[in-house]
């Protein structure tokens, strides 16, 4: 497959002009009904190009590099697979060691604070969004990088914007990754009892995940706490428990 064609590296403009013309009318309906765009539900009012993940990916490569001012043009735009693909860049950028996708000059403290930058203005505002990005560069700034930071993920776990709510946990991810367990639990206590389906949902992934790091943990967590767990939470918790044991939770 050819690299996909490039003026110039520094503009999101000349990015974005790439991923409108892969826009399929078909596939953007689609999408527009899996991520709930209709009024009233999470994504209401999101627009779709019709591009999926593996194809923005790969149209994203030669942009690895692109400063951060450009990127946060990316992140403010309407549709969903640009904001995806100023997300992507993010985490290229946070994860290289050097050269490859960090420009001369920008730290991972700045590449952090973009991500910020963009939560404060919603930016981040859907479940794939938070969960493609969140553990790569939250997770990996906070535990690798500034670890006296990692009380803003209890802040955010408090907060009233479901995405928030959703990059707190989900970040942890990055965490348990490295074995680092009582974080991803300390936040969970705190959504323990959240109405939102999608931070149920995100919340017992991470517990499950847990569960594979340490299997004693987990159990004595639910045994604490499955009493008020919201089903759909506990269930995805427990999704590689033997049947038995699911049955004595459930």
């Amino acid at each position: 497959m050819d690299e996909p064609a490039m003026e110039n590296p520094f503009l999101a403009s000349h990015l974005e002009q790439v991923l409108k013309a892969e826009a399929d009318a078909k596939q953007a309906a689609h999408l527009r009904r899996f991520f709930k765009t209709a009024s009233g539900q999470y994504g209401h009012g999101d627009v779709f190009l019709g591009i999926r993940v593996p194809r923005v990916r790969f149209l994203v490569r030669p942009y690895h590099g692109l400063p951060l001012d450009e990127i946060k043009e990316l992140l403010l735009s309407p549709c969903h697979e640009i904001r995806l693909s100023g997300l992507i860049l993010l985490v290229k950028a946070m994860e290289s060691r050097g050269g490859n996708g960090m420009r001369a000059g920008t730290s991972k403290r700045d590449v952090f604070d973009t991500y910020r930058w963009a939560m404060d203005r919603e930016r981040i505002n859907n479940w794939d969004l938070v969960d493609l990005s969140a553990p790569h560069v939250v997770g990996r700034y906070l535990h690798d990088h500034e670890p006296s930071s990692i009380p803003l993920l209890h802040e955010w776990a408090e907060s009233s914007v479901l995405w928030t709510r959703r990059i707190a946990i989900v970040a942890t991810f990055h965490f348990i990754r490295r074995n680092h367990l009582e974080t991803t639990l300390a936040i969970a206590r705190k959504l323990i009892q959240d109405r939102e389906d999608l931070i149920q949902k995100a919340t017992g992934w991470m517990l499950r995940e847990v569960g594979k790091k340490d299997a004693a943990l987990l159990e004595a967590f639910l045994e604490s706490h499955c009493r008020i767990m919201p089903r759909t939470m506990l269930r995805y918790a427990l999704e590689k428990f033997p049947a038995e044991r699911k049955a004595v939770y459930l």
